[in-house]
């Protein structure tokens, strides 16, 4: 029997923020402390601690709707990796999630995916991290408000299921904005190390990546953004702008076939926590 089955996998807590944030800042991810919160108060977050009660592993299962969650924030400290505790989580994930009966989906590192498709999951968009580490002076003049109903209607449309839940959080915390230029709806709010852009919805990848520029031209620090690989031209513009892709993902789903709404014209993809 390996050394780490008789750990056990317990249920955590909202007061299990700092011990999560330290997980995932130990893995360079971007996540904060609000976002911890949030997982752990409105979904299902799962660990495995040390023998000396240290957090050491965690995965999180969101419920979006009645028939869609997303496994998230599978996590293990370094100095524990490779002794299949992410399996045995994001196994009780899928277990949750078969008693909700709902269809699972996750962002995956490569490394990840090797992990999740022996599992059953199936691949599906593929997306790349892209950073801009200096962004131009805060030039821009300040872009209108957006409409939190109709960056919810874009976004259920994009997606096939409901984030309302998650998009109101995020879109309602301090520092966060949520922008309009006419042409296209993006949501930006605060990270660990970086300010996150997206979900970005627009009616062409032109307009989407003039938004992603006027965004820019008014914020102070570095920004990460999340784009769909095939989203060629999108991304030679991201590029051309000093972006530079920092990782890729490969979004998977486990379950039952979903049927998805039409999707928009262009959609940059986020929020995701994987």
């Amino acid at each position: 029997m390996d050394a780490t089955d008789d750990l056990a996998i317990v249920q955590l807590g909202p007061e299990e923020a700092a011990g999560g944030l330290a997980l995932s800042s130990e893995a360079h991810w971007n996540q904060n402390e609000a976002d911890w919160s949030f997982f752990l108060s409105s979904g299902t977050v799962f660990g495995i601690r040390a023998p000396d009660h240290r957090l050491i592993a965690t995965a999180a299962l969101m419920p979006y709707g009645a028939s869609d969650a997303w496994i998230s924030m599978v996590l293990v400290a370094a100095s524990w990796r490779r002794r299949g505790l992410a399996t045995r989580l994001v196994d009780e994930c899928l277990k949750k999630a078969r008693s909700l009966g709902v269809t699972c989906w996750l962002d995956a590192t490569p490394a990840g995916a090797a992990v999740y498709g022996p599992l059953g999951f199936a691949p599906t968009i593929q997306l790349r991290r892209m950073r801009l580490d200096l962004p131009p002076a805060m030039t821009g003049a300040p872009l209108p408000r957006g409409k939190l109903g109709d960056f919810i209607t874009c976004d259920i449309s994009a997606m096939g299921f409901d984030r309302r839940t998650l998009l109101e959080e995020l879109a309602g915390r301090p520092g966060s904005r949520l922008v309009s230029n006419g042409d296209a709806l993006a949501l930006v709010r605060s990270g660990r190390t970086a300010r996150h852009i997206g979900p970005v919805f627009a009616e062409s990848s032109a307009h989407a990546l003039k938004m992603v520029r006027d965004i820019a031209a008014s914020e102070a620090g570095p920004l990460l953004i999340d784009a769909v690989t095939t989203q060629h031209g999108f991304l030679e513009g991201l590029a051309e702008c000093g972006w530079r892709e920092e990782r890729p993902f490969q979004r998977m789903w486990f379950g039952r076939t979903t049927s998805h709404a039409d999707e928009p014209p262009f959609a940059v993809a986020g929020p995701e926590y994987g």
